[in-house]
């Protein structure tokens, strides 16, 4: 809604139901299923509220709405009021063509709202998707790394505050961007989010998009069949990693061993047979070998497991098994390569590989960048497994670090207020006689 003082206005509704942990993740508007009537109703309601205590500006009043018997015109209840222009305001812009921050500056500036009730429409159905950078697999961590690529499609609307070569900190919320989609009809716009979301290219850092993905997938929101449990219920399908193909492999071993820019004399000199390169390549906990061999200066050949892939170029475009490869970013060690949601690979430098495997698990470590919210243990003090040792807080969410098994404190590391990276060691415990030997 938005008021100037005196009067107010609605600019009709939005639907938040896609949370985790009460945190929004896809917004749209107008509410799927919304009736007329009850689109009046909670609309009038909002707009008594604002005039009763003479409210200026941008505003969101939010309800609880029990949908488990339909909507109805008393099945919605005030839960709070949230004076300021939201994150998810792109899909009221979208739908009824209006410049809300314009009119936050007129009515700043003493004038009166812009526009009537009797003027305000709807047009069409938007979707917002808010890109993270976050861990998934781990339990949605806040991640943290400097962003090598950063790319939208130009069919959405993408609102961000950071661009290519930018770092994303552990001092400041991890949202990266708001993907926005705008269709004269619900599964139009959705339709188009899901593009957007496969066009989207990022490389440095873990993120969200594959989760993004699977949501505007899911047989249900598709529908417009959802509540704000729809995501914990699902959660197992929604956040699991989608196979690389052997291809995506093969273009991730080819850009790791520098086989796609190439262009030397050297590039597919053979004497009797093309030279063998191998390169060990992380994804998903796994570790790939693949085996790459140059049968001339714009042919390869790669064997992933038991598969040979093909890659020629043609036209200064490489093609794999007859298909054009997707981009393809290399930052440092990582790989990523531009397919779906992105698949990201780690090479493994093999002269490091056994490096950092001899801990003995005595120490407690920062699972992503936060600050140390609490401490709860000390020197000596004897735990067991599961006890609360410290507590880290990171973008809104407090986690509690425990102790994974039985033993004593054998030094704190950190303090209360400390400002601490992933992997951090917090605490340490003393070595028991099986980890010593």
């Amino acid at each position: 809604m938005f008021g100037d003082g005196q009067n107010a206005v609605h600019l009709f509704e939005r639907d938040c139901s896609l949370q985790r942990r009460h945190q929004k993740v896809i917004e749209e508007a107008p509410a799927p299923g919304m009736t007329d009537e009850v689109r009046e109703a909670m609309g009038r309601a909002a707009v008594r509220a604002a005039e009763a205590i003479g409210y200026s500006g941008a505003g969101t009043i939010e309800f609880i709405v029990d949908g488990s018997r339909g909507l109805r015109s008393d099945g919605f209840w005030f839960m709070e009021m949230n004076t300021r222009l939201q994150v998810e305001h792109p899909v009221t812009e979208a739908i009824t063509g209006i410049d809300l921050v314009e009119w936050q500056l007129r009515v700043a500036a003493g004038e009166a709202l812009p526009a009537r009730q009797q003027d305000l429409t709807i047009s069409g159905h938007s979707f917002e998707a808010r890109l993270y950078a976050e861990d998934v697999p781990a339990g949605f961590l806040p991640a943290t790394g400097t962003l090598a690529h950063l790319a939208f499609p130009a069919e959405c609307r993408a609102d961000s505050g950071v661009r290519t070569g930018d770092a994303i900190s552990p001092f400041y919320d991890p949202m990266i961007a708001k993907i926005v989609t705008h269709g004269p009809t619900r599964d139009v716009a959705l339709a188009r989010m899901r593009a957007a979301l496969a066009g989207t290219q990022v490389a440095g850092t873990v993120t969200n998009l594959g989760f993004l993905s699977a949501l505007c997938a899911h047989e249900g929101f598709a529908a417009g069949d959802m509540d704000t449990g729809l995501i914990g219920r699902d959660l197992a399908q929604l956040v699991a990693v989608p196979a690389a193909r052997p291809a995506d492999v093969a273009l991730a071993a080819l850009a790791a061993l520098g086989l796609l820019e190439r262009d030397g004399w050297d590039t597919g000199f053979a004497l009797w047979s093309g030279l063998e390169r191998q390169v060990a390549l992380e994804h998903d906990g796994a570790v790939i070998v693949a085996k790459a061999v140059c049968d001339g200066a714009d042919r390869r050949r790669v064997l992933v497991d038991e598969a040979a892939v093909q890659a020629v170029r043609q036209g200064g475009r490489w093609v794999l098994d007859g298909q054009v490869a997707p981009a393809v970013r290399m930052t440092g060690d990582l790989v990523t390569v531009f397919t779906g949601a992105g698949l990201a690979f780690r090479v493994i430098d093999p002269l490091a590989r056994n490096a950092g495997a001899t801990g003995d698990g005595n120490l407690v470590e920062a699972p992503m960048p936060g600050m140390v919210k609490a401490v709860f243990a000390e020197a000596g003090q004897r735990v067991q497994a599961g006890d609360r040792l410290a507590v880290l807080e990171a973008m809104k969410m407090e986690h509690a670090l425990l102790a994974a098994r039985d033993g004593v404190v054998a030094e704190v590391l950190v303090s209360a207020g400390t400002q601490v990276e992933a992997g951090a060691a917090l605490v340490r415990l003393e070595a028991t006689e099986e980890a010593s030997v």
